[in-house]
Formats: structure tokens, C-alpha cells, sequence
């Protein structure tokens, strides 16, 4: 049985192929490679007998889950059963050795098809010319139905939905999307329905959510967003997009734009913090990577933004809970990211679940038509996040999901994702004259123009490509990129000398439940290589000269004790010259539906830290995390922090080249660390009140403050060190008055005053003091990253203009209003040099 061994099986899902490697040195191993459909099989215990192979252990898809296989071999050929939870128990049949036939049978089934197909350029008005006619033969059912998405399979990514299978839906033209089609060969299968059985043979739109990678996983958007580094973002989302592009993906639920404020929403992991001006400049990469220069170019994807809008203001951090802002804050901090996405050409928007003004918005007609489509223009085509049609009725904004479906066609959503309250709905409420006709062959419009975009009219197969799976899927030139971007996200917290360590260092301890974990992916991520991620383990081994050096105890699990684990990694931890503390978060405890109400790590990790620093040795914390923790006892104990995410599939690496010099950290925090959850939400961008708290106040009662913590946040927006240090000078401007049509140029020299060669994110900031409203102490308004030795000086220079000095002003217009303003440039939003200047008529 030793060898690799390979079996198709057939899921309600998909069809996998599993394939097996087993080994044996001491005792037994097996490996679980699935594909297309990633399992995330881990082989925890095996046993043999005779030729009879039984083994325990996990799957992931969502949530993990235990695992039971039992194989039984002869020569050439073995049998097997596996009990897969939700999926069932299964058998399979297989033979020895690598089987690739399903993609080969693929490839050349749809080589067949594409042979006599070929994509026609049109001008946009021979696009609607053509749109015209196809919707000029469809019946009220077809054009329902393409306004209709359904899920690939039983498999959910909500609530349970009553509706007939996929096939029957798509064969009837009741269908003109599907989500979850994880497997290119149900998307081949589900395709061939819509073009040859449907009676107008509209191919279908394949939906995913691809938020940071598809098959090579890159950083979770809120670490890459601590890069500062939008061009290395954009190619993270341009690989995204061709990965998942070759195996049949033309439509992303993605990427998420909401602006951030509270750590405890476990979304703050899909975004780019908490900051409207970095978040907008995120978007416009996010968007410009996935669609690229064309969404002809068969490597794209079409973008969605989510969740229109203000869903990131979510009271008390919980998710799906209520909004509750003011237009202004709406329109200052929460909108401009959408903006700057629909600049970008963005192509789809998907609606958030909460309520704006006391209406929810899949039914908000003011906010989805008149702003989103009338006051934005935008003409792309709306999506509802799952279930938030039939969820106005829950929220008490409609009587039934009849008058749901009105509220939503009303407001110009165009597909209804999953759920079908527009399918058994629609024909009534238009049969009564409650909806015109005419606003169902708007939306239509919108999507059929978007799939003679995409090239799908022409060729509907023109995404299935097997074979490009197999070139571009977890390459090494796009796991190169994710450790790029990785080490470019990891930001240093805390730093007094222990850190960059010397490859001839002493023992090493690597202490922790993170220590030699795999959960380094993060939330919402589907890739079948889970189990090649490179763990911090992995990482320092690749760089220490002798192994022997390296000691390795994982003293506990993420949330729970295990058995003798503190002394045995307290008994390891002893024999080393230093330790690394792997501490955080599991996947599963950030995304969708994974608020906090405690930013606390579990605090049987806290337990195995204090056990840890009674030691007395230096002590290095690297954490796995989604969001800003409360790291107050840690920073006052740990000789060093890193601050290092879910990094992705080269995780591991990134780690290691940070830890031993071999990059130097230069990443910022987007999002404000607070002393304690208390203070939350906390952010850098605040109003000032009528009692501030000042330097010269702290003693006195009656001003807004804290009587047990600070306001200020353990470690604010735009923090971050660096194994080298900068030296900032004061500002020189070019004026100190500017009228509307001038601008001010603001600059500082930069020093590096350290021992080695770094990067530097310069930040600009600017308050504007008095106005018609009150604003914020201090704004991003831009931002430089620089590169210089050690003793190299730079001299920096912003543009500050009249368009830097805009907001929504109280009488509901944007504009710059006269007056004294400061600027402020510094290494974080906290530690700034400043200057005063004034706009003037």
C-alpha cells in the first residue's frame, strides 16, 4: 500500500478526485490531496492491518470536522469508504498511481465545443442592438429568470432554500447565474444546460466569493491593506482573478470595501480599516486588479463592490446588526470607497444587510436608485447579498416576501442572489400592475450586457480551461507574489533589539498553538492546497543552519488546554536562548458571522504566556489574527511583537524572512489597536468635543475621558517600526495663504538614523479647524513610501489643493470651506510634525 493511489468520487457537491500518498518510516502517514473541491483533509492517527488501512482525522470547508476512512488494497487496484459529515459516507474505487483523467476528458470535451466559436468585437451600440433583440423573444419567466441566481448544489452558504435543482431551474431559463460551483466540471455540466437546453440558450454567470486568492492565497485584505502598497495589491487580485478565471469563475463577490471602526465585527478581516481616504485608494486597486484592463480578457473577473453601504457601522460590532449614522457620516466616511470603485469601472455592487435612516437597504430606493444610480451613475448591474430580500420582512419593512420583492425591484436590484422571493413573486405583482414590466427589461439589460462583455454570448465555454487550472493554480511564480505581499503586510509592534535574530543564534523555542499550525489562510478561502501551507515551523527551519537548534511545543490548542502541554513546553522553552510565542486567532474566529464581544486572546493562550515569561528569557510574540487585539499585557512583557494576520500559503516564510532579517518590516496599522475592548470603537480620525481631553487637563473630572484607561489607542492608525530608525524634519512651506485656484507644497526631509536599509510610509494629514460642521482632529489625505540606507537622507514633498480640503458640508453640498487649517506629516497618525496654513476666496 505504500505508494499514491488515486479514486474519483462522486459528492452531492462535485466530483473529486481524491488521491492518497502513503508512507512509512516509523509508522504510517497519509496524505489527502483533493480537487477540484478542497477539503483540507488532515490524516490525524493511522492504523493497519494486514491490507486494510483505517485512519481518523479532519476536513475544513467551512467549519472543521472529524473525519473516518478506511481503505483496503490489493495489487493495482483499493476500495475504500470515507465518512464526510454533511457530505455523507461514501465509497470509492481506485487504482495505483496519479490519475489526471477527469481534466484531460474535460479539456478535450470543451475543445470540441469551442472549435466553431469565436468572439465578436461590438461597438456599444451594436451590444444593445443586440440586447434589444434577445429581449424582444424572452417571456416574463426568461427575464425573471436571468435576474435569478442558484446555488450549484445542496451545498449553502446561508440559510436552507426551497427550490428545485439547479439543472431543472437552468434547463427551464428560471436561472442566469449560479453560485458555489466549485468544481470546473459542474460548470462545464451546468453551462451545456443553459446553452443547449434552455429554449434561448443564455449561458449562465459563474459567482464566487475570491476575497484574498483562489487557489494561491494571498494575505487577508485587512494585512495586505498594511502594506501601503497598492500595485502589489492589485497583482494579488489580478492572480486571484486568472486563477479562478481558468477554472470557470466570471463573477467575484468581491472585493469588500466597507470602512472599519470596530475590531470586534469579525469583517473587518475582508476590508482596509478604518480609514476612508486608504480605503478608497484599496478599492480602485481591488477593482483595477480582478477586471484588469478588459473584462474581454478571459483572465478577469467582474468586480462587485459590498456592502452598499455603511455595513462596517454594524452597533456593537455584531454582525447583521443595525446602522444607525448621519448622511454626513455616510457620505464622509463610508461612502468614498465606493466611489473610488465605481471610478474604477467596477462593474457590480452588492447591497448590505443593514438598515440606513430606518430603512433596510435591499429595499432603500433612495439610496440604491437616487444616490447609488441617479447621484453616482452608476449603470452596472446590483446583486443582494444572500437572503437580504426575504430578511425585509424579518426586519418589519415589508408585510411578506411579495411585497419584498416589490421593495427590491423598486430600488433596482437586479439579481436576486439564491433565494426566490422574485421568481415566485414577480409575475403576480406585475400581473397587478404593482410593477412594470419595463423595470424587470432594465435589469436584464444590465446583465446581458455584461455577459456579451465578458464574451460568454460568443463563447460560453471560453472560462473552462482545464489545462490552465493545472499552469496557473498554486504556481510558484504566484506563491512568490504571496510571500511578496506577505512580508510587506507584516507590521513590527514592538521591537528593543531582540529582533532581527542571527542565523547563528542560540536554541530556539517555538512555543504555541500557531507554532506548526496550517490555519494561516484565514477565513473565506476555498483553496485545495491548504495542507502545503508553510507554517512558522516550516519557515524557521528553512533558515536556521542546524535543526537541532530549533525546539517546538505547542502548549495548548487556540481555544482549549491540552493534556501536559504547558509543562512540556515550559520544559523545551527552558533549554532555549530565546522564545517565539505563537499566539491568536483561528480562521473560524474572524469573517462573516464571527463578531467578539472580548478582543482578548483565549485566555488559556494568556495562561501559557505568563507561564512562558516566568522564565526570564527574551520572549518574541508573532500572532495570527483578523483583527486589532487588546495587547496591553503583552506589550509591557514580550520583548517584541509581530503583528503578522492570516499571511496566506507562504505564511510561514514571510514570517521567517522578517524574524531573521532578511526583510526589514516596514507595514502599517489601518486599523487602531485599543488598550482594552472598552474603548472601541477607537479611531485615529475622530471628532474633537467640547471637553477634550489635553496634555494639560488629565487631572481635572468634568472632560471626556476615561477614569480607568486612556482614549488614545495602544497603537494608533499608521503605526508601525522598523528594524532601522527615521528622523523627521520640521515642515517648510512653500505658503502659508491659498486661494482656491493655488496650491501649497508641504515638505520634510526624512534621515535614516539607524543601521539598516528601510522603507518609510511618509503620511499626510490635515484638520480642517472651524467650519459649518465639526471635523475630524486629523484626515489621511496622502501618503509616500520611501527606501533609503542607513544615514541617507530624502526630502519629501506633497501638493495640497483646494480638492484636499473637501468634505459634505452641512448645507449638503462637498466643498472646501474658508479658513485655518493644519498640516501634519509624520511616521503615524500619532507622531507627527505640524504647520498651520489658511484657505482663503
Amino acid at each position: 500500500m505504500i505508494g499514491t493511489w488515486s479514486a474519483p468520487l462522486q459528492t452531492s457537491v462535485a466530483k473529486i478526485n481524491l488521491t492518497f500518498l502513503i508512507e512509512k518510516n516509523e509508522s504510517y502517514h497519509v496524505t489527502v490531496k483533493t480537487e477540484p473541491l478542497p477539503l483540507n483533509i488532515v490524516i490525524q492517527d493511522v492504523k493497519v492491518e494486514g491490507n486494510k488501512l483505517l485512519a481518523t482525522g479532519i476536513f475544513m470547508v467551512f467549519e472543521e470536522k472529524e473525519l473516518e476512512m478506511e481503505l483496503l488494497f490489493s495489487e493495482d487496484t483499493f476500495s475504500g469508504n470515507m465518512n464526510l459529515g454533511t457530505l455523507g459516507k461514501l465509497h470509492f474505487e481506485g487504482v495505483k498511481g496519479e490519475d489526471n483523467s477527469l481534466s484531460e476528458k474535460l479539456l478535450k470535451e470543451v475543445q470540441t465545443y469551442r472549435q466553431s466559436r469565436q468572439i465578436q468585437e461590438r461597438t456599444e451600440a451594436e451590444i444593445h442592438e443586440e440586447i434589444d433583440k434577445l429581449l424582444n423573444k424572452m417571456t416574463l419567466t426568461e427575464k425573471i429568470g436571468q435576474m435569478s441566481q442558484c446555488q450549484a448544489s445542496q451545498f449553502s452558504f446561508g440559510g436552507e432554500v426551497d427550490s428545485d435543482p439547479p439543472e431543472q431551474l437552468i434547463a427551464e431559463g428560471k436561472a442566469g447565474s449560479v453560485l458555489g460551483a466549485f468544481d470546473i466540471h459542474k460548470v462545464f455540466e451546468l453551462q451545456k444546460i443553459a446553452v443547449e437546453k434552455s429554449r434561448l440558450g443564455i449561458p449562465l454567470f459563474f459567482n464566487a466569493d475570491v476575497i484574498h486568492g483562489y487557489q494561491t492565497i494571498f494575505p487577508v485584505p485587512l494585512a495586505w491593506s498594511s502594506s501601503w502598497d497598492m500595485e502589489a495589491v492589485k497583482r494579488a487580485c489580478a492572480i486571484s482573478a486568472k486563477e479562478a478565471a481558468a477554472s470557470g469563475i466570471t463573477y467575484n463577490h468581491g472585493p469588500m470595501v466597507d470602512v472599519t471602526r470596530d475590531p470586534r465585527w469579525g469583517r473587518v478581516v475582508e476590508g482596509a480599516g478604518e480609514d476612508p481616504y486608504l480605503g478608497s485608494l484599496m478599492a480602485s486597486a481591488m477593482v483595477e486588479g480582478f477586471q484588469g484592463e478588459s473584462l474581454a480578457n478571459e483572465e478577469t473577473l467582474i468586480a462587485c463592490l459590498k456592502h452598499f453601504v455603511a455595513y462596517g457601522a454594524a452597533e456593537g460590532g455584531r454582525d447583521y446588526n443595525t446602522v444607525d449614522i448621519s448622511e454626513g457620516t455616510m457620505r464622509n466616511v463610508y461612502l468614498p470607497p465606493f466611489i473610488a470603485g465605481l471610478k474604477a469601472n467596477a462593474a457590480s455592487v452588492m447591497n448590505a444587510f443593514n438598515i440606513f435612516q430606518g430603512i433596510p437597504v435591499a429595499g432603500n430606493k433612495s439610496l440604491m436608485q437616487d444616490l447609488l444610480r441617479d447621484e453616482l451613475g452608476f449603470d452596472g448591474m446590483v446583486i443582494t447579498d444572500y437572503g437580504s430580500i426575504d430578511e425585509l420582512v424579518i426586519h418589519g419593512i415589508a408585510k411578506d416576501n411579495k411585497e419584498a420583492a416589490k421593495l427590491a425591484v423598486d430600488a433596482a436590484l437586479d439579481i436576486e442572489m439564491v433565494t426566490t422571493s422574485y421568481s415566485k413573486h414577480l409575475p403576480s405583482l406585475i400581473g397587478e400592475g404593482r410593477v412594470n414590466e419595463e423595470q424587470l427589461d432594465e435589469a436584464v439589460r444590465r446583465i446581458l450586457y455584461y455577459k456579451y462583455k465578458i464574451g460568454i454570448m460568443d463563447d460560453p465555454f471560453r472560462y473552462i480551461r482545464p489545462d490552465f487550472e493545472e499552469k496557473y493554480h498554486y504556481c510558484n511564480e504566484h506563491l512568490e507574489e504571496s510571500r511578496e505581499l506577505a512580508k510587506k503586510s507584516i507590521v513590527l509592534l514592538k521591537n528593543d533589539g531582540v529582533l532581527p535574530f542571527q542565523k547563528d543564534h542560540g536554541k530556539v523555542a517555538i512555543i504555541g498553538p500557531f507554532a506548526n499550525s496550517k490555519d494561516l489562510l484565514g477565513p473565506w478561502q476555498f483553496s485545495k492546497y491548504g495542507n502545503e501551507t508553510i507554517t512558522l515551523l516550516d519557515g524557521i527551519i528553512g533558515k536556521v543552519h542546524h535543526r537541532s537548534k530549533l525546539l517546538h511545543a505547542e502548549g495548548c490548542k487556540v481555544d482549549n488546554e491540552i493534556v501536559g502541554g504547558f509543562e512540556e513546553a515550559v520544559r523545551l522553552a527552558q533549554q532555549a536562548e530565546v522564545i517565539i510565542l505563537a499566539l491568536g486567532e483561528s480562521s473560524g474566529m474572524s469573517g462573516e458571522a464571527a463578531s467578539r464581544m472580548s478582543l482578548e486572546l483565549p485566555s488559556i493562550q494568556k495562561q501559557l504566556a505568563e507561564e512562558i515569561v516566568k522564565l526570564g528569557k527574551p520572549t518574541i510574540l508573532v500572532l495570527t489574527n483578523g483583527r486589532p487585539l487588546v495587547l496591553d499585557w503583552f506589550d509591557k512583557n514580550m520583548n517584541a511583537i509581530v503583528e503578522t494576520w492570516f499571511l496566506g500559503s507562504q505564511a510561514g516564510h514571510a514570517i521567517a524572512d522578517v524574524l531573521y532579517g532578511d526583510y526589514n518590516p516596514a507595514g502599517k496599522l489601518t486599523m487602531s489597536f485599543p488598550y482594552t475592548t472598552g474603548q472601541v470603537p477607537v479611531y485615529y480620525n475622530h471628532y474633537t468635543t467640547g471637553r477634550p481631553l489635553t496634555t494639560m487637563n488629565q487631572q481635572e473630572k468634568f472632560i471626556s475621558k476615561y477614569l480607568d484607561g486612556p482614549n488614545e489607542p495602544l497603537y494608533p492608525f499608521g503605526y508601525g517600526l522598523n528594524y532601522t530608525t527615521f528622523s523627521y524634519s520640521e515642515i517648510e512651506l512653500t505658503k502659508k495663504v491659498m486661494s482656491r485656484n493655488e496650491s501649497i507644497s508641504a515638505s520634510v526631509t526624512i534621515i535614516n538614523t539607524g543601521n539598516f536599509a528601510g522603507e518609510e510610509v511618509v503620511q499626510l494629514y490635515i484638520q480642517d479647524l472651524y467650519g459649518s460642521v465639526v471635523r475630524p482632529v486629523k484626515e489621511l489625505k496622502g501618503f509616500k513610501k520611501i527606501y533609503l540606507q542607513s544615514g541617507e537622507s530624502m526630502e519629501v514633498t506633497f501638493t495640497i489643493t483646494e480638492n484636499d480640503l473637501k468634505y459634505f458640508a452641512a448645507d449638503n453640498s462637498y466643498k472646501a470651506e474658508t479658513g485655518e487649517f493644519k498640516l501634519y506629516i509624520g511616521t503615524n497618525s500619532r507622531d507627527v510634525k505640524e504647520v498651520g496654513f489658511e484657505l482663503i476666496d
